[in-house]
């Protein structure tokens, strides 16, 4: 396929002295390295085009500036905001401009106008957060809205779920500044204010045509908005330019409508037996005058979501003036709906949930129940809301006979439709039959009275079928009028008018066709590396600058502001690095290093982006491959190789001769400049008894019978609990150790340990037996890309563990991130071995060992506030609703803080990383210890967050079991009483 920039006669350019040029007019960033390039090839869309260059414009002088220069060079232009677009207009093969790195704010913010004035890379969420102090909102919400620009939804027309009550960008659009690509400054409005020289005698001479040949419905986006010069219309030029995708002009500021906000609402999820009697129902609402009117299907909600009996749903928010009014309207609009089931939210947090179900739609979509990977194309489609229901079923027939599958859902109350379709768009006869289903479906979305595009936008997904929704006679026109704009063409060609065919640029048409040899297994994606990276689909979740809620992704996207230190970002540069022509060393690249460099391994992203990108063992693979065969960094060896360093301090039981020269300052710097770990950090202090060297100790002292009783007196026969005896809790904090015995020996469980020399306990039970042996999760040698030295340590593990597998017990293990690498590395990295499985399916967390093996069993109660974060990893693989059980029963109340404490490990303690530690710490975690009242209890269950607040905030943290293990506190605040550490 030929690249669309050929087509354009962007070859031939020469880059470095268009690049010198642009640096010497332009103030803002100016980057045509290969990181840059890979990261806007392409947005959330299909489509793949290489750019010559980005530039980040500081003002509308500097986007002058950049067109004028390109203007010379005869090189094309796009103007890009979140790059979330899903038609590919957010691509090009020119100069990019990326809007959200400088012109980003609000300029101005009117409450009694209610108006704001605000530039194109501001961020929705922004505006939202600043209008609501005044009880005002942006009206438009795209279920993107923690990241998309206003730039972009003015650009795409965008919509939202709330357009049933406040329409679309364009109604809500009251002016414009925008630069022509000749470099004219014009300030589109109404009644043909600012229309550049021959717009206006254009329409006024085709009148007729204006006026019949576009359809009617509220979510008509497809081509250019003519119709909105109409002299009935008040021939605003602001509106008209909405939705025409960066085509005409390029927008550098918008004064933009805000409505009154509801002070309550509530939220109606009205059950029907399935989607197409949703549709149906839907037009029926909107007399009820309802804030949203969306629609899901079974196919795309989880059986945990708790929503009433059906096989499909309506989400029907009401407001009101108060909880009362806006209950009383949403009950109102269930008994006038025929449904089978319903159910009434007003808690906010109940409608939050809800919600992000239908946001993260988008990126759930991508994947088929059987795993199948399904694609955009034909995202939003709209008819006439009272035709929905018919066309949806004239929708499915279609899907059926191309052999197609899509589960739809969407903005039913707009008779507009989402949907993902499972395209193989990696073959030759894939891409023919995407063609054919993409002409029949244009044909079948016209005959219903539709429009093509009603949320998204045309781009190059349907700019090509746009004679078959207006005809060739107003196509012309559209042509017509993008030369009036743009007489030269260089502003994103090949969208909207003139258009790229919709089956070339095909984003996966690079890629290698054989899976490429990896160490992981990938087992949800066939065994091929390719197919993970291609999960990435750029719907940029990670690219939220604010925390929400209990979520993780992407801490570092957070700290740096950065699209390279972003999910998406490095899924971009993996995926050139398998494309090979932008991205060129392969597993060598020094780019993709670099940016994952960043990457905290956090495995947030695994959980929290709705596709499931798994950024962490993409990093532990890209560092395996890198770095074979060559030297490593030194934190490689050093923290890399922990376990082993700390295994020979205890072996040689010198933990206090260690302590003792690490606290000398010249031969600490020294260690950390050798060993490659941050100047700024404190070296650990090792406990000088291990905690199974203490569990050894206290064994024999009772089969002596001079052991103190704990617990209440011997150990318990109660059902038995194999204690993981990790690193950290081994060598760092024993005291975690020794309180979890203590706590799940109350509780009647008896504990024990892995032994030395073979698996299992001894004969009789009990502690009695040899020392536990070197059983290891490889957390380490995964984290830092060592899988060999992984593979090793693992199958060891699984050796000594053997037995204890056989006979089923339970596995507990204390610190979330080893938890979690059992869970899901060991499994993946020895797909091979069946005992890998086992053993996975065995671990348990602390809590979750308690409710299983004692569920009768009660703690304590404590009856304290509590503050904290719950780990990443325990967030991202092992969930926390056990814990949260746990707590409730002590009285520990309080929520604790998501995000990620920003150590992750090795991360924080290595050289150039302390900066984005400090940043990931500040995010969430210290901010919630510092508001916490003064008797709160400090949770941190890892090991890492432990550490963070000791060294960045000299708080003292604890495990839960630690916490469970000491019980009331008699003598004021825990984190006042004396550490019993060592």
């Amino acid at each position: 396929m030929t690249d669309l920039g050929e087509r354009r006669g962007v070859t031939g350019v020469d880059t470095v002295t268009l690049g010198a040029e642009l640096r010497a007019a332009v103030r803002g960033a100016v980057d045509f390295g290969k990181t840059a390039r890979a990261l806007h090839t392409m947005d959330a869309s299909n489509y793949r085009r290489v750019p010559l260059g980005v530039v980040a414009p500081r003002d509308a002088e500097d986007v002058a500036a950049a067109l004028s220069v390109c203007r010379a060079h005869g090189v094309p232009v796009v103007a890009r905001g979140g790059g979330t677009s899903i038609a590919g207009q957010a691509t090009g093969t020119g100069v990019v401009l990326d809007f959200t790195r400088h012109m980003n704010r609000i300029v101005s913010l009117d409450p009694e106008a209610r108006t704001a004035v605000v530039q194109p890379g501001l961020v929705l969420d922004r505006l939202q957060e600043a209008a609501a102090p005044h009880g005002l909102r942006f009206g438009p919400d795209p279920s993107t809205h923690a990241r998309c620009t206003l730039g972009g939804m003015i650009g795409n027309n965008a919509c939202g779920s709330h357009s049933v009550a406040w329409g679309t960008t364009a109604d809500n659009v009251r002016g414009l500044s925008v630069l022509t690509a000749r470099g004219e400054a014009l300030a589109p409005g109404a009644h043909w204010r600012g229309a550049p020289e021959g717009l206006r005698a254009l329409v006024e001479g085709e009148l007729a045509l204006l006026r019949t040949g576009f359809p009617v419905l509220p979510r008509r986006i497809s081509g250019f908005a003519l119709d909105a010069l109409l002299p009935e219309r008040g021939a605003d030029v602001a509106r008209s330019l909405c939705g025409s995708e960066g085509t005409l002009g390029v927008l550098t500021e918008a004064v933009v409508r805000l409505v009154e906000a509801p002070r309550a609402r509530a939220l109606a999820v009205l059950a029907y037996a399935d989607e197409s009697a949703a549709a149906q129902a839907a037009a029926g609402l909107l007399p009820q005058g309802p804030l949203t009117v969306e629609g899901m299907a079974a196919d795309l909600v989880p059986p945990s979501a708790g929503l009433p009996r059906g096989g499909a749903w309506l989400f029907v928010e009401a407001g009101g003036a108060s909880e009362a009014e806006a209950r009383a309207r949403a009950e109102a609009i269930v008994r006038a709906a025929d449904v089978t089931d319903a159910v009434v939210v007003t808690d906010p947090a109940g409608q939050r949930a809800l919600w992000r179900l239908r946001e993260d739609a988008s990126g759930t979509a991508t994947r088929m129940p059987d795993g199948t990977e399904a694609w955009p194309g034909w995202e939003d489609c709209a008819v006439p809301p009272a035709r929905l229901g018919e066309y949806l079923a004239d929708f499915r027939r279609l899907l059926a006979d191309h052999g197609l599958r899509g589960a739809p859902y969407g903005h039913f109350g707009d008779g507009c439709i989402h949907v993902r379709i499972d395209f193989d768009l990696l073959t030759g006869a894939g891409i023919a039959r995407f063609r054919r289903f993409s002409e029949e479906l244009a044909d079948l979305v016209v005959a219903h009275g539709g429009s093509l595009s009603g949320e998204h936008g045309d781009g190059q997904a349907r700019a090509e079928l746009l004679p078959r929704m207006y005809g060739p006679e107003l196509v012309g026109l559209f042509e017509r009028a993008k030369d009036v704009w743009d007489p030269d063409g260089l502003l994103n060609p090949g969208m909207l008018v003139r258009p790229a065919r919709l089956d070339d640029d095909l984003r996966f048409a690079p890629l290698p066709r054989r899976p490429v040899p990896v160490a992981f297994g990938y087992p949800a994606d066939g065994g091929d590396f390719s197919a993970a990276v291609r999960r990435c689909v750029g719907v940029a979740k990670c690219r939220t600058t604010t925390a929400s809620g209990a979520g993780v992704m992407c801490p570092s996207f957070r700290a740096t502001g950065e699209e390279e230190h972003s999910t998406r970002g490095r899924a971009r540069l993996l995926h050139e690095m398998l494309a090979g022509e932008v991205v060129t060393d392969g597993w060598r690249s020094a780019e993709v290093r670099d940016a994952l460099d960043l990457c905290l391994s956090c495995k947030g992203c695994r959980t929290d982006c709705p596709v499931g990108v798994d950024m962490a063992t993409y990093k532990a693979e890209f560092l395996h491959h890198h770095y074979a065969g060559r030297r490593r960094p030194a934190a490689h060896y050093t923290m890399g190789r922990l376990p082993v360093w700390l295994r020979a301090v205890a072996r040689t039981r010198t933990a206090v001769v260690v302590n003792a020269l690490a606290s000398v300052r010249p031969l600490a710097a020294l260690g950390k400049r050798l060993g490659g770990i941050a100047p700024e950090r404190q070296l650990p202090r090792l406990a000088p008894e291990t905690f199974s060297r203490w569990w050894h100790r206290e064994s024999a002292g009772r089969a002596r019978g001079d052991a103190a009783p704990r617990a209440g007196g011997a150990p318990p026969a109660g059902p038995r609990v194999v204690l993981w005896p990790d690193t950290f809790t081994e060598h760092l904090s024993p005291s975690v150790g020794r309180a979890a015995v203590r706590v799940l020996e109350a509780a009647g469980v008896e504990v024990v340990l892995p032994q030395a020399g073979r698996a299992g306990p001894v004969a009789g039970g009990g502690r009695r037996g040899a020392r536990p042996g070197p059983v290891c999760c490889g957390l380490t040698y995964v984290s830092t890309g060592q899988l060999g030295r992984a593979r090793a340590v693992l199958r060891r593990t699984l050796g000594l563990m053997e037995p204890l597998l056989t006979d089923g017990f339970p596995v507990v293990v204390l610190e979330p991130s080893c938890a979690a690498t059992l869970r899901t590395d060991l499994p993946e990295l020895l797909h091979d071995d069946p005992r890998a499985a086992r053993l996975a399916a065995a671990v348990v967390t602390f809590a979750e060992a308690l409710e299983r093996c004692a569920p009768k069993w009660t703690p304590l109660r404590l009856d304290r506030p509590v503050a904290g974060q719950t780990h990443c990893h325990q967030h991202a693989v092992l969930g926390d609703a056990a814990d949260r059980r746990l707590r409730a029963a002590a009285g520990l109340t309080g929520e604790l803080s998501g995000g990620c404490c920003g150590l992750a490990g090795g991360f924080g303690f290595e050289k150039g990383h302390i900066e984005v530690s400090t940043a990931c710490a500040e995010d969430q975690l210290l901010p919630a210890v510092r508001s916490a009242p003064p008797h709160a209890v400090v949770l941190a269950d890892g090991y890492s967050c432990r550490t963070q607040l000791e060294q960045l905030a000299g708080v003292r943290a604890r495990h839960l079991a630690e916490v469970l293990a000491e019980g009331p506190a008699p003598h004021g605040p825990a984190e006042g009483r004396p550490a019993t550490e060592e």
